[in-house]
């Protein structure tokens, strides 16, 4: 379902506060999306447009466990420990793992990153780090992993992104005379866990400035205490920021508060890299993803997704940190190459799995499922997180996919077969207590609200799914009603609008994400042309089976068509009729770096589509008060007996509430959609809607035949219909005009989109149907 973000009053002071930034732009989108992120004063849109006018949350409100971590550290310097940094495998882990690497740098002793092939942990004279092989070991700490730096000589491990529920690891490295610095920003344990120090966010207040903070974002306030400690060493401080941009946006936290600041500040940072870079790797990467920095959708969509590729990939993601880190140009760019055939790969393997959990998901009854739970042995692990979230999105349920090729020891030393995958949430239901409430089946479990890792038993997977399901159906009463996916529409706009001038007053309330969303746009009534899809290449000329389609969008208010692209969808799926559109407005990849100059430099990013008829999207109105009064009669070939008269119903009705005459609906509607028109109109018109119409008799047989010989017409002549033509023609709706689709293409007949409707290719010789 969709809906239309309400238009707020604009109060006197706001196109003030925006032109300080934005002199000769006309304001009137920015301030809307202002408004509606709930900023009341000039004074609050000041902080949220300038990082310089934002006061940043000093490090010490982590409290005696910030103390505690730097005194440790100073210690571990003074003593020439050998201290380890314990990051993790996916973006936000690899830049806090980087943060720190260089960050403590400056106290510590280190010697260059290994080859990317090698699996042990990073040998140096008193600093080195260790990520685990995502394939092999998986999120957090882990015994082999300690006792292998036990054996080292290694007396503290300071982790990032990662360690907060690790008890029996943490047990471990006690035991092995290690200590623990936990820096991270996962679920805290019931109980303070067995460290010298944890910098955890979600031990602060909800409404705290720091509670947002993501694992990079963490690591980094930790630096901005110890380099207190050493005031020489704050000018460095600037040098990381761009790690921290990077980590921020690519673990889509919620990017208010502190997260925002930093976030501006870094994404600054980051830009420099494409004009004067200091890191090679990093300018290689945008070099790559056609980015130059200074946009989120430049790590969102092009940095992140390449980091994350390599631990989905080949397991071990250690070389990023080399890759960010290093100064040498040759290596650098090796590894970035190495980074884009990830990346590639990644994409292949994400579409055939999307279709593979298509097919699983046809023999679900979608009805009666609140959590959707797929398994398959064939799956890849490192790709599920990814496929989750896509179907998470589309059918608005929180959705688990697991892989069944792991195998395990249990406390017997002998093997059991264990399920491993990712799961992702929806709609603000919390994943990780949905997940706690079956603890005693799950082997090992840990994430957030909205993504979680998880594995367990083969033998427990249908007890599992049973008891997630009807956890959440008892928590939110539910009792297994479709939960349905809501989009929201920020801004309504014509095709003429787009460009420019909105790109730059989008790009004002940039960075965007969880807390401040990226804009979604509604255009209403128009339709596509040039559609055309090719497979992506890697870049050794492969082939990826990853699809997009490019298009041109048009509507009643331009004379020229305005370009945009479809991820992950052919030509054919683009529809011939009018349609309303939900979209995001970009710079063409090749042009992110002069988007002060003409139109044709942008594009649209397509999320949906909806018929303008059966999807219109609906406005809830102040007092949605009103009434549905049946006054319909049945067909002429029904036994039972006739309602009330029309007159008769409206003039008792009208006795009963004068002020209230009623909508009245006399033709029955084709489908369910239809008659959804009706209601939003009786909804604007805070009317009772009256239904008053004579059932029709069902004749499917008919309906069909009617149908064929249309199609047959049609092949024969080459002339085009839409849509909205056949429904009407047919009386009939959506779902039932797919189905009639679905048998003409059995029969022969190829439905080919053009211009704003559908040609029927002629049927192959020997198909006709009589």
């Amino acid at each position: 379902m969709w809906q239309i973000q309400p238009i707020i009053p604009f109060p006197s002071w706001i196109l003030p506060a925006i032109h300080q930034y934005t002199p000769h732009l006309p304001g009137k989108y920015a301030a809307q999306l202002l408004l509606a992120r709930g900023l009341k004063t000039a004074e609050q849109v000041t902080a949220f447009l300038n990082p310089d006018a934002y006061h940043p949350t000093h490090p010490e409100a982590f409290g005696l466990e910030m103390q505690w971590a730097v005194e440790r550290l100073q210690q571990a310097r003074d003593r020439q420990e050998r201290v380890t940094i314990w990051g993790d495998f996916d973006a936000d882990g690899v830049t806090s793992t980087a943060v720190l690497w260089e960050g403590l740098s400056q106290f510590f002793r280190q010697d260059l990153t290994p080859e990317p092939t090698t699996t042990a942990p990073v040998k140096s004279p008193q600093l080195s780090y260790y990520i685990p092989n995502r394939l092999r070991e998986s999120h957090g700490l882990n015994r082999a992993g300690i006792q292998t730096l036990a054996d080292q000589g290694c007396t503290l491990i300071v982790t990032c992104d990662t360690g907060s529920t690790n008890l029996p690891e943490m047990a471990t490295a006690k035991d092995l005379g290690i200590d623990v610095i936990v820096t991270d920003h996962h679920t805290l344990p019931a109980e303070r866990p067995p460290v010298v120090a944890i910098l955890n966010p979600r031990s602060l207040p909800s409404d705290h400035p720091l509670r947002h903070l993501s694992g990079v974002a963490v690591a980094y306030k930790l630096m901005e205490a110890l380099y207190q400690t050493a005031p020489e060493l704050l000018v460095h401080l600037e040098n990381l920021l761009d790690l921290v941009a990077i980590g921020l946006v690519a673990d889509l936290v919620q990017l208010t508060g502190d997260c925002r600041y930093l976030a501006q500040r870094g994404l600054k940072r980051l830009y420099l890299q494409s004009k004067n870079p200091t890191r090679p790797g990093v300018a290689k990467l945008l070099d790559l993803c056609k980015g130059s920095g200074d946009r989120p959708s430049d790590i969102s969509f092009g940095i992140g997704p390449r980091i994350n590729a390599v631990s989905r990939i080949y397991g071990d993601a250690k070389f990023c940190v080399e890759l960010l880190t290093s100064r040498d140009q040759t290596r650098c760019l090796k590894l970035a190459l190495e980074t884009e055939i990830a990346n590639s790969r990644r994409k292949a393997l994400q579409k055939e799995l999307v279709q593979d959990v298509e097919r699983k998901l046809k023999q679900l009854d979608l009805s009666t499922t609140d959590v959707i739970v797929l398994t398959d042995p064939q799956w890849p692990v490192g790709i599920l997180g990814l496929v989750a979230s896509q179907v998470a999105q589309k059918y608005g349920r929180p959705t688990i996919l697991l892989s069944m090729d792991a195998v395990s020891l249990d406390s017997g030393d002998s093997e059991v077969k264990l399920a491993r995958g990712s799961a992702r949430s929806v709609r603000g239901i919390d994943l990780y207590e949905l997940m706690n409430s079956q603890a005693h089946l799950l082997h090992r479990f840990g994430g957030h609200p909205f993504a979680a890792g998880l594995s367990l038993n083969v033998e427990n997977l249908s007890l599992f799914t049973d008891g997630i399901n009807r956890q959440l159906r008892q928590t939110l009463n539910w009792a297994g009603i479709l939960i349905g996916s809501t989009v929201t529409a920020d801004l309504v706009c014509s095709v003429a609008e787009l460009g420019r001038e909105l790109f730059l007053e989008l790009k004002l309330l940039e960075p965007y994400g969880m807390g401040n969303p990226t804009p979604k746009i509604l255009i209403k009534n128009c339709w596509f042309t040039d559609p055309w899809n090719a497979n992506e290449k890697d870049l050794r000329g492969g082939t990826v089976r990853y699809s997009k389609t490019t298009f041109k969008l048009w509507d009643d208010s331009t004379t020229s068509g305005f370009p945009g692209v479809w991820w992950g969808h052919y030509k054919d799926e683009v529809p011939g009729e009018r349609v309303d559109v939900l979209v995001e407005l970009d710079l063409s990849p090749g042009n992110r770096q002069r988007h002060q100059q003409r139109n044709s430099q942008y594009e649209i990013r397509l999320l949906d589509i909806r018929s303008t008829i059966s999807e219109a999207p609906i406005h809830l109105p102040q007092s949605p008060i009103y009434q549905i009064l049946d006054w319909r009669t049945p067909d002429s070939t029904s036994a039972e007996p006739a309602a009330q008269p029309l007159e008769a119903a409206l003039e008792t009705t009208l006795e009963a509430t004068p002020a209230l005459q009623p909508l009245v609906l006399q033709e029955c509607p084709s489908s369910w959609s239809g008659l959804q028109v009706w209601f939003r109109k009786a909804f604007a018109q805070n009317r009772p809607l009256a239904l008053a119409y004579t059932l029709p008799e069902v004749a499917p047989g008919e309906t069909l035949e009617n149908l064929l010989g249309i199609a047959k017409y049609l092949s024969r002549t080459g002339e085009t219909v839409t849509r909205q033509q056949l429904e009407e023609k047919l009386n009939i709706g959506d779902s039932a005009l797919q189905a009639g689709f679905e048998l003409l293409k059995t029969l022969g007949f190829n439905i080919e989109p053009m211009n704003r409707g559908f040609r029927l290719t002629p049927e192959p010789p020997g198909s006709a149907r009589s």
